[in-house]
């Protein structure tokens, strides 16, 4: 427990040095700015769009509106970033060899998957959250009156959804000895989910359905009971991967 406490401490200053705990904050708090304000002006920006003497009926915008930006960005930039910036999460620190006299002095391996696994889920949790909490000011200042279903369970499974993703990436980082064997394990992978939720009974024990199923929670066209299966499926996933990834480490071998 030791071990782990202090290489966890040891991630969040480093991250905190090599600026990517700042480039994941800015990213996100974009982000939930941009999300209600892109969603308010889209009308606007149209109507200008159109030549004089047409007449084009556009909706106003809503409170779904933005939330349908948000789930939208934090599963495509959003994710895109988290996995840019955590790529090298264990494969940079073997490729320098800064890991082997901690290694040598003691450190428990166990400690290291479980305590970048830790920090890359809190660094994963303050984004989202922040990103959300300004998303939901903005959207309640700007749209306010209007009311969304389930807002909180889709969040939690896009958000579990990104966990599936960091697990998936501590995993093929322990396979792989560079950023880009692990990060086209993860993208390859993530292909294969969205290809095999082309099949519908595959779609209820899928993970990506936790991504993609997002905007129907919130208008009640899908009931949560339909993912709690695929939560289910992802939360094993995510202990199998994790406990994949301290056994392929232990024997790993470090030069």
């Amino acid at each position: 427990m030791t071990h782990y406490i202090a290489f966890l401490k040891k991630e969040i200053l480093e991250s905190i040095r090599t600026y990517k705990l700042l480039i994941m904050l800015i990213v996100f708090v974009l982000i939930g700015v941009m999300n209600p304000f892109t969603a308010k002006l889209t009308p606007h920006i149209i109507k200008t769009l159109i030549p004089e003497g047409n007449s084009i009926s556009i909706p106003e915008a809503t409170a779904l509106d933005s939330w349908a930006q948000f789930f939208k960005n934090i599963a495509q930039m959003g994710l895109i970033v988290t996995i840019l910036v955590f790529s090298g999460i264990l494969v940079t620190e073997l490729s320098k060899g800064t890991l082997i006299n901690m290694l040598t002095k003691g450190l428990s391996r166990k400690a290291v998957i479980l305590s970048k696994f830790t920090f890359m889920t809190l660094i994963w949790t303050l984004s989202v959250t922040i990103s959300f909490i300004i998303t939901w000011a903005y959207t309640v200042y700007l749209f306010p009156g209007d009311r969304t279903n389930n807002l909180l369970f889709s969040v939690f499974c896009l958000w579990l959804f990104g966990l599936f993703l960091l697990s998936l990436l501590m995993f093929s980082s322990t396979v792989t000895n560079t950023n880009y064997g692990s990060l086209i394990i993860v993208g390859v992978t993530v292909v294969i989910g969205m290809l095999l939720n082309i099949i519908p009974s595959f779609q209820k024990y899928n993970p990506i359905s936790l991504s993609t199923r997002n905007m129907e929670l919130l208008t009640n066209t899908l009931n949560p009971t339909f993912l709690y299966s695929s939560i289910g499926v992802t939360v094993i996933i995510i202990i199998v991967l994790m406990t994949l990834s301290i056994l392929i480490f232990r024997k790993k071998e470090i030069q």
